[in-house]
This record gives C-alpha cells, sequence and structure tokens, in this order.
C-alpha cells in the first residue's frame, strides 16, 4: 500500500475537532495540590529577604518554597547546553538559579512557590510572602550593555564573542570591490506565543518523580532536570501529553519544572500548575534579538564577493539551553542564504541584559541570517532581481564559505517560477491602479535557504501485536505538525498495510528508548529515516519467523500487502505470524548528522495607505523544495503557518521593554498577532526535482521554513511601496513617518 505523497487527512484531528485532546490542564491526579508562583515585579534588584510566614498560616497552603530553601536541598542551577568550542572569548555562564536567591534579574522571575489545596488559596497565599528588595538600575539596551553587572562573572555583561570566517579573505574582497552596501539591519525580540501556555503536574510514585508536562523534547528535558536535582536520569520519568503550539519555547526545561517537582517529593502529593500567558510572556523565553551591521562587497558587474557581518545577540537576564547557539553557529549555517559568496566572516557578541531569556524560536538563527543577506540585496538598489539571479548558486555540490555542503538544489529556476507565477512582468500596471485611488503598491521577490537537521541521530520501534495492531514509537515528537498521521503513513507505505493499523507512541521516556524530539525541522529526516530502519528489521525479523512456520527458505517468500506467500499460495499475514509467533518487533537507531536544505523564493504584494500608514497584504506566494514531500496536504499547513508567524514579525510583533526594564507587550492586547483576516491566500507551490541523498526517503525538513521566507519578502514589498527602507515590524506608524520623512520614487524591482 503505497500511501508516500498522499494528501491524508490528519487522524488527530478526530480528537481535537471535538475537544477530546489530551492536554496538561485536563489531567487531574487524586489530591492534586494547586501551585502558583510568586514572580518579581523588578526588572533589577537585590533580593534582601522573603518573609513567607504569613502565607504559611493561609487555610488550605500546604508549602512555601524559596531559593534558600531549593539550595538547602541541594538544587543546583539550571545549565545552558552550549560551549561555543573555539569562541573568542569563551561562554560565560552564571548561575541560573529555579527560584531567585541573591537577585532578580528580569520582570517575571520567580522568587517563591507556594502550594496549596485550591488556586485561589495558593493566589491569596502569593499576596501574603513578603519580599524585601532593593531596585537597581536595569541593563536594557543590547547595544550598550554598560552599567551594573548582571552577574559577577561577566563584569562588563558579555557572554560571549565568537566568530567563523576567513577575516583576511574577507578583507582582501572588501578591498578590491567595486561597491560596498552596509546596513544596520535588526532583528526584534518577538516571542513563541503558543496557544497553550507552559503547564506541569509532578509528583511522586514508586520511588521515582514524574513529570506530566507540555514539553517538545522529553529526553533533553530530563536530563537538564536530572542534572539540576542531582539525580540519575533515571529516576525521573517525563511524558508529554498533547502539545498547543510551541515553536521552540517549549523544547527546555525552565526552573518552574525543577521548583514544582522538588515541591512534589517534600509533599509526597501531585502538585499542578497552569501558567497564565501573561507569565509566559514575562518568563518563559523570547526569540531572535540579534542586530546585524553587515557589509556585502560587489564586483564591477554585480558579483557578490564577501560578506561580513558583526552581530549583537541579546542572552536576557540567563543563558537558555540553546540561547547561545541560535545566533552563533546555527545562524552561521544559512549566513549568505541561497547566494554564491565566495568569502564570509561572522562575528557575534552576546550580552546580558534584565529581559526575558532568548531561547530558539521556529528558524532559531537561521530567520536572521537570511533577513540580512536578502535586506542587503533590497538596500542595493537598482535591478534587485537581477542581482539575486547574477548570484544564486547554480552548481551542485557547493561549499559555501562557512562550510556547508549543499548537494543539490535548483535556485535559480525557483526564482524565476516565482517571478512568473507572481506576474512580476504584470506589477507595473497594478501599481497604477493603485496610485490611481491614493495608494502606494509595493512588490517583494526574495529567496530562502533552510538548513534543517536540528539534533542528529534518532531512534524508532515497530511492533507487530497479536490483534493486528502496530506500535510505531519515535524518539522526534509532535506539537501540533501531525505525526500521529504522517509517520504511520510512511511506515504504512514501507510496510504495505493501511495507516490505520498503526498505534502512535511518542515522548514518554518510559516507553521511547531515547530521542532527539521536536526542533531544527528534523522530523521526516532524523525520524523518517529510523523509521525506515526499523521496518526493514522488522521484516527481516517477520520473514525469519513466517519461513519457520511455513517450513521454506526465507528468500522464497514473497512479501506484499502485509502478507508473505510461496509460489504455491501458501502464505502467512503479518497479524498470524504475531499470533503464532508472539509480539514481533524492529527496533533501530542512526548517528545520521547531515543537513538538508530545504531552499525557495516567496513573493509578496502589498498596498499602503500613505495617509494612515496602514499595509495590507494582498498577496502571497511560496515556490518551494521540500525534496520528496510525503503528505502534501500536511505540508502546506505547516508552511502557512510559519509563513503567518513570518508575516507577523515583519508587519506588527515586538516583544518590548521599557529604560527600566519593565514589559510593555505583557499580553495580547498589548502584542499584535496577524488575524485571519491580515492574510491573504497563502499560495504555496511544491516542487520534487531535487530529492536529497541525507536520508532515505529524500525528503528535507519544512517545519521552519515558513518562518525563516516570509519576513525579507513582506518587508522588500513594503520598502518597494515605500522608497525607502524600514525595519520590522512595519507597523502604521512606522510606515506613515517613513513616508513622511522620506518620500522618493520606488525603484525598479
Amino acid at each position: 500500500m503505497t500511501v508516500f505523497g498522499a494528501p491524508l487527512r490528519r487522524f488527530e484531528d478526530a480528537r481535537f475537532l471535538v475537544g477530546r485532546g489530551d492536554y496538561v490542564a485536563d489531567r487531574v491526579l487524586p489530591g492534586a495540590l494547586r501551585a502558583v508562583f510568586l514572580r518579581s515585579p523588578h526588572a533589577h534588584a537585590k533580593l534582601l529577604s522573603v518573609e513567607v510566614e504569613a502565607a504559611r498560616a493561609i487555610p488550605g497552603v500546604r508549602l512555601v518554597v524559596t531559593g534558600a530553601d531549593l539550595a538547602t536541598a541541594g538544587i543546583g542551577s539550571l545549565r545552558c547546553a552550549n560551549t561555543l568550542a573555539g569562541a573568542e572569548i569563551p561562554l560565560r555562564e552564571p548561575p541560573r538559579p529555579c527560584l531567585a536567591t541573591d537577585r532578580v534579574r528580569h520582570v517575571g522571575e520567580a522568587v517563591a512557590l507556594v502550594v496549596a489545596e485550591t488556586e485561589a488559596q495558593a493566589l491569596d497565599a502569593a499576596e501574603l510572602v513578603a519580599v524585601d528588595y532593593e531596585a537597581l538600575p536595569a541593563v536594557t539596551d543590547p547595544l550598550d550593555p554598560s552599567g551594573p553587572a548582571l552577574h559577577d562573572i561577566a563584569p562588563d555583561n558579555l557572554a560571549f564573542l565568537w566568530s567563523k570566517g576567513d577575516t583576511e579573505a574577507v578583507r582582501d574582497s572588501f578591498a578590491r570591490a567595486a561597491r560596498v552596501i552596509e546596513a544596520t539591519i535588526p532583528n526584534q525580540r518577538v516571542t513563541c506565543a503558543p496557544i497553550e501556555p507552559r503547564a506541569a503536574l509532578a509528583w511522586e510514585e514508586g520511588g521515582r518523580l514524574h513529570l506530566l508536562c507540555n514539553g517538545q523534547a522529553v529526553h533533553g528535558m530530563r536530563s537538564q532536570i536530572a542534572s539540576t536535582m542531582g539525580l540519575e536520569p533515571e529516576a525521573l520519568h517525563v511524558v508529554a501529553p498533547d502539545v498547543g503550539g510551541g515553536f521552540g519555547v517549549k523544547n527546555v526545561a525552565f526552573p518552574e519544572h525543577v521548583a514544582l517537582l522538588h515541591a512534589a517529593r517534600r509533599l509526597g502529593a501531585p502538585v499542578r500548575w497552569i501558567s497564565t500567558q501573561a507569565e509566559d510572556f514575562a518568563a518563559s523565553a523570547h526569540g531572535r534579538a540579534l542586530h546585524g551591521t553587515a557589509r556585502l562587497a560587489l564586483d564591477g558587474e554585480g558579483r557578490m564577493l564577501a560578506l561580513d557581518v558583526q552581530a549583537v545577540a541579546e542572552m536576557g537576564a540567563y543563558l537558555s539551553l540553546h540561547g547561545p547557539h541560535c545566533p552563533t553557529n546555527a545562524a552561521s549555517t544559512a549566513m549568505g542564504g541561497c547566494y554564491d559568496i565566495p568569502a564570509i566572516r561572522f562575528s557575534v557578541r552576546g550580552v546580558f541584559t534584565n529581559a526575558a531569556p532568548v531561547e530558539a524560536y521556529r528558524g532559531a538563527g537561521k530567520p536572521e541570517a537570511n533577513f540580512l543577506i536578502e535586506s542587503l540585496i533590497e538596500l542595493a538598489g537598482g535591478e534587485r532581481h537581477d542581482l539575486r539571479a547574477r548570484n544564486l548558486i547554480a552548481s551542485h555540490p557547493h561549499r559555501t564559505a562557512l562550510g556547508m555542503n549543499i548537494l543539490e538544489g535548483a535556485f535559480p529556476e525557483r526564482l524565476q517560477e516565482a517571478a512568473r507565477l507572481a506576474d512580476r512582468a504584470g506589477f507595473a500596471g497594478r501599481r497604477r491602479d493603485s496610485e490611481a485611488r491614493g495608494k502606494l503598491r509595493g512588490f517583494g521577490l526574495t529567496c530562502f535557504l533552510e538548513t534543517a537537521r536540528g539534533s542528529p541521530g534518532e531512534w524508532a520501534r515497530l511492533r507487530l501485536l497479536k490483534d493486528g495492531g502496530v506500535e510505531l514509537a519515535v524518539g522526534t515528537q509532535s506539537n501540533g505538525q501531525g505525526h500521529e498521521t504522517s509517520f504511520p503513513q510512511y511506515a504504512a507505505t514501507l510496510l504495505d498495510i493501511p495507516p490505520e493499523a498503526f498505534r502512535y507512541v511518542q515522548a514518554d521516556t518510559d516507553r521511547i528508548v531515547r530521542g532527539n524530539g521536536h526542533g531544527g525541522a528534523r522530523s521526516l529526516h532524523m525520524g523518517g529515516e529510523a523509521i525506515r530502519l526499523a521496518a526493514a528489521a522488522l521484516l527481516a525479523s517477520a520473514r525469519t519467523a513466517a519461513a519457520r512456520l511455513l517450513q521454506c527458505d526465507p528468500n522464497a517468500l514473497h512479501y506484499t500487502a502485509g502478507r508473505f506467500t510461496l509460489t504455491d499460495c501458501r502464505g502467512l499475514d503479518l497479524v498470524e505470524v504475531a499470533a503464532l509467533e508472539g509480539a514481533l518487533e524492529g527496533e533501530a537507531a542512526h548517528g545520521v548528522d547531515l543537513v538538508t536544505f530545504p531552499n525557495g523564493a516567496h513573493a509578496a504584494e502589498v498596498e499602503v495607505d500613505p495617509e494612515t500608514g496602514e499595509v495590507a497584504l494582498l498577496s502571497y506566494l511560496a515556490v518551494d523544495d521540500y525534496g520528496r514531500v510525503l503528505n502534501p496536504l500536511l505540508l502546506r499547513g505547516s508552511v502557512q503557518g510559519g509563513l503567518a508567524q513570518g508575516i507577523g514579525q515583519a508587519m506588527m510583533e515586538r516583544i518590548a521593554y521599557d529604560a527600566d526594564g519593565q514589559l510593555l507587550s505583557a499580553g495580547f492586547s498589548d502584542y499584535a498577532m496577524p488575524r485571519a483576516s491580515d492574510l491573504p491566500e497563502l499560495r504555496v507551490e511544491l516542487r520534487e526535482d531535487q530529492p536529497t541523498e541525507a536520508n532515505g526517503l529524500g525528503v528535507k525538513g519544512s517545519g521552519q521554513a515558513g518562518c525563516i521566507a516570509a519576513p525579507q519578502a513582506v518587508m522588500a514589498a513594503i520598502r518597494d511601496a515605500l522608497g525607502a527602507d524600514i525595519t520590522m515590524p512595519a507597523t502604521p506608524e512606522k510606515v506613515w513617518r517613513a513616508i513622511s520623512s522620506r518620500p522618493r520614487a520606488p525603484g525598479p524591482r
């Protein structure tokens, strides 16, 4: 049964659409207590004392925990996973307490945990925790982090200085350049804002701690938490049920997880916590926050010679698990985008500020890298389309200046297809129509290059059950992507049985031997390869068993449609083999570390009202290469979701702090996100003419692509309409001011 390539509808939607999803908030254990965190109202302050006696006296309160209590219990700091080997100034990792001890360093940092029989009691008690703060000046400008040191280990608030590339080659190329384009290109701080905020349920049972949480990488989270609590990993069981979106913020353990497990262990009772959206805005993690000064060297014929990027990356108050990796090593893999640039140098200064930590957000460094090169091309003026076409990588394999080996691609073809399908030739007429109505119209056509892999290697197991079902367990993890459909769809193709026969298992450290979860558009690339190997192992085991039962040579058996047969028509179905032999299984792990390179060209068209600065996104087209496509329906949905997030960053999203470190965008009333009425049809054209050899499926990752591609396409269209530069987010006020201060005719596309 070949269902590879079929647009199967998601199996899991049958329960989601009728309200039968299984989320953390739906799980209530008997006797579960409610947890509330008291959080700092200050961005930066000494913590002189935390008095909890009045809170403990509230009826129903079972426990109040402070940072001192955790330290006494031997609970350490939540650690960052990165080392940034080879950095010019090595990574300075300060302690990150799970409840504040000596200081608070950002608004929303947890100071105390209150556990009570009801949420109301816990909230009342939290108000009675008396905290004596001594306010300190806040460090809020990442470009000028001078001021009081946030951590003793970093007296200048510098977290690291990292660079990659050939400095001498870049210098020589700029010396002989006919033209240099230079610009400061910020990529503002944003938040992931999943529809389901963080939540967890912690308890102790059978001599082990258990954590039910809406995480995206349960094995990695277990390792983080166990290390912090001084446990062996096997002493902690981590499970994730359905997860209502993550986009990176749920990839990691948080201080709250550790504090909750400590409370559950102390009380011998389950402890339940559901974050509010306001808590998540202030205290989970933010994304992007990379401020680049970039230079592009061109020769006399418009050929790119070199790219030099000097960037400042906001780390926030502490180093989150992947925080230092995103703007450095991750961003470097896509630096230069789809273009053949012989020499690149990329340098990043990581800085501490009094803000929430920065973590991976959909794309994790790749959106920032692509936005830098595409913005430089836009700012070059003249015929930007020709500049792109002249410099796109045209032959493969191609090794980039920073060491990535791109084995396949058709970058020039994607650009020309997008230009044709978006009717670039007819844009001048559409612009005249807009001008006749007093509006400004702009057209943007840009490219993107994703580098997809995430953590290398993956594990899978296929187990044939006696009742005819097949248990499919994979170490990757879905948080809305549709793995319950796509993975059985692939396994069904491999085993030649219906996809409905599979029972999908994920996100349970007891049932999954190991796995690297979600992140980096890795699921089908890494998890699919593990499934392919596990299916081969299962069929080999089943073939041996069938041959023994049929008293024949295993090589004499022909397998099709879930059945082994001989030339004399004798045979056995897989279900019969399992019934006679017991459960059969195939397990496989691999260490593949190859990267795939999803890519494409995107076109956006906007119309601007010069009286108000309001921007209407009129059309959006993506012409993308994701290798072979397993399920085009799910793939398009994934890409469209990423496009919506990228469009949101371009036009409206921004996490803002004031000069005192107070969070101004503390919820959806202050943080704009795109609604359906803000978006046109997001047209996604798929091209399968460049399958990858990095895995046995020929697939490339698609989970992050839309978020990587959309910002530059939309901003190019807005710049074209204005005839002026503008930074993200292009809010109506900012657009109106750009029109008022820099009126000039737009250049040719």
